[in-house]
């Protein structure tokens, strides 16, 4: 049964801590936006069909295309139709030959030529393990994209100024967080002293349980 001293204690929160949660300022706008994006994306998940190739064909190349069975291919053609197939092949054979002439050094993944002008393998890390992980790295990079603004082709005004797409869950929570993380505690003794630095000891010397 563990001892306690005459002055036993509690915590509580000094009354000069801020205002409540329920006070305090909401996210800037830029988190806001950029979560609402986050919010759409899973919501829409649709969002990251086939077609998303045309936004970087050379990655979906390297992370999703090079592990698709034949049978996978052709339904992804009938998917698209003969148009879409002509413009994704088209656009892949356009950006290789645009990294070829200029290499971007911050680009995910790199084109050289070897000594006989055929294109080099990619080095042996830049190589997803699994189908699994290479469509998780494509997943997390168009995502990436979305939420910077990256896609011109989309109405981001329909997210940006929607309040639907708050998670006030998420927010509430983040509140509480950032809340308790500013308090600090003092001890609280029965003789109504109070310190912060005074430690609460025990039989031991220490506080005891």
């Amino acid at each position: 049964m563990p001892y306690f001293p005459e002055q036993t204690l509690a915590v509580r929160l000094r009354e000069s801590s801020p205002s409540p949660p329920t006070m305090m300022s909401p996210p800037p706008d830029r988190i806001r936006i950029k979560n609402r994006r986050k919010r759409y994306l899973d919501l829409h998940p649709e969002y990251f069909s086939s077609s998303l190739e045309l936004a970087d064909p050379l990655l979906y190349d390297r992370l999703v295309r090079r592990f698709q069975t034949t049978s996978e291919r052709e339904a992804e053609g009938r998917a698209k139709g003969y148009s879409g197939v002509l413009e994704a092949d088209l656009m892949r054979s356009e950006a290789k030959l645009e990294a070829l002439a200029n290499p971007d050094k911050n680009a995910t993944f790199t084109y050289k030529r070897g000594p006989n002008g055929e294109i080099m393998a990619e080095q042996e890390d830049e190589i997803p393990p699994n189908k699994e992980e290479g469509m998780k790295r494509w997943r997390w990079e168009m995502e990436m994209r979305f939420i910077r603004g990256g896609d011109e082709d989309f109405d981001y005004e329909k997210i940006d100024n929607n309040e639907d797409f708050d998670d006030h869950a998420e927010e509430e929570r983040q509140k509480q967080e950032d809340y308790f993380s500013q308090q600090e505690p003092e001890w609280v003794f029965e003789d109504g002293e109070e310190d912060k630095e005074k430690q609460p000891q025990g039989e031991t010397g220490i506080q005891d349980f």
